[in-house]
């Protein structure tokens, strides 16, 4: 058996990083982080419905546009959502403050995450973070509606962030096994989401072999638009490149090359026993 190191979250890497979970899929995916154990972050969680909210174990909990939707969410409406955001903008803005890195995170088609989430990231932007949107695009049996809130939410969200990663609900079909319950399967979304931000993150957070820090990670994430991301995990003589491959082949690629990325974020993480 191999022998594992433990990975020490509790250093301090100087910077700030706040994980932002916008909307009711926004707001789940924030939970989930936080049960699967994601370290070294402030949770902050933003939602219309009071409700929901009331349930999350985020750090910090903003409920906005409470005078347009009174607590009930805003109906599947992003325009709905995104006037409650432009209602509550200094109650995000104050509890975004300080942060150096935001990571916003939202569930694309319905109506807070579509149309709050751009809100709340050019609030971080105009406060001087590096801001990187994790989100993902509704299964097509959704309806048509969701779908074009959706891709009309991304191009909106597109303009205030320095990453975007997106992932198509519809390609986790191709990476899930037929026998799989409904639990399992729609928490799916949940997983990748908590996979991309801790890929992220442990890169400035986790003390590793090779050193790099937050402002290595902003030269290269600043600006830098449409991101993919891969994961890759394997055992055994060849794992190394057996997990290189699967990580660029990853159905979540969405058939999209990664050839002329300008630059490239790689995290490894392996046994004791791991060799050059």
């Amino acid at each position: 058996m191999a022998n594992f190191a433990t990975i020490d979250r509790s250093k301090s890497s100087g910077a700030s990083l706040k994980v932002v979970g916008v909307g009711g899929g926004g707001c789940n995916a924030v939970e989930s982080m936080i049960k699967r154990g994601l370290n070294g972050v402030e949770y902050v969680a933003v939602n219309t419905d009071a409700q929901v909210l009331e349930s999350n174990d985020a750090q910090h909990k903003v409920q906005i546009g409470t005078k347009m939707t009174k607590g009930l969410g805003a109906g599947a409406d992003p325009n709905v959502g995104r006037k409650a955001a432009e209602e509550d903008r200094e109650k995000i803005a104050e509890v975004l403050s300080g942060a150096d890195m935001v990571f916003v995170t939202s569930g694309m088609g319905g109506g807070t995450g579509t149309g709050a989430a751009p809100i709340v990231a050019s609030i971080a932007k105009s406060l001087g973070a590096l801001v990187v949107a994790i989100v993902t695009k509704p299964f097509r049996w959704e309806g048509k509606q969701r779908m074009l809130n959706s891709e009309a939410g991304i191009q909106e969200l597109k303009q205030f962030v320095d990453s975007l990663i997106v992932i198509p609900n519809d390609r986790l079909i191709s990476i899930i096994d037929k026998n799989t319950n409904a639990f399992t399967a729609f928490d799916k979304p949940n997983e990748l989401l908590y996979e991309a931000t801790r890929g992220i993150a442990d890169i400035i957070t986790v003390e590793g072999l090779i050193n790099v820090d937050f402002a290595d990670v902003r030269s290269v994430m600043n600006q830098s638009g449409i991101a993919i991301m891969g994961c890759g995990i394997a055992s055994g003589e060849n794992r190394a490149v057996e997990a290189a491959q699967k990580a660029i082949s990853s159905p979540l690629l969405d058939g999209i090359s990664i050839k002329g990325a300008k630059s490239v974020l790689l995290n490894v993480t392996g046994s004791s026993n791991l060799t050059m």
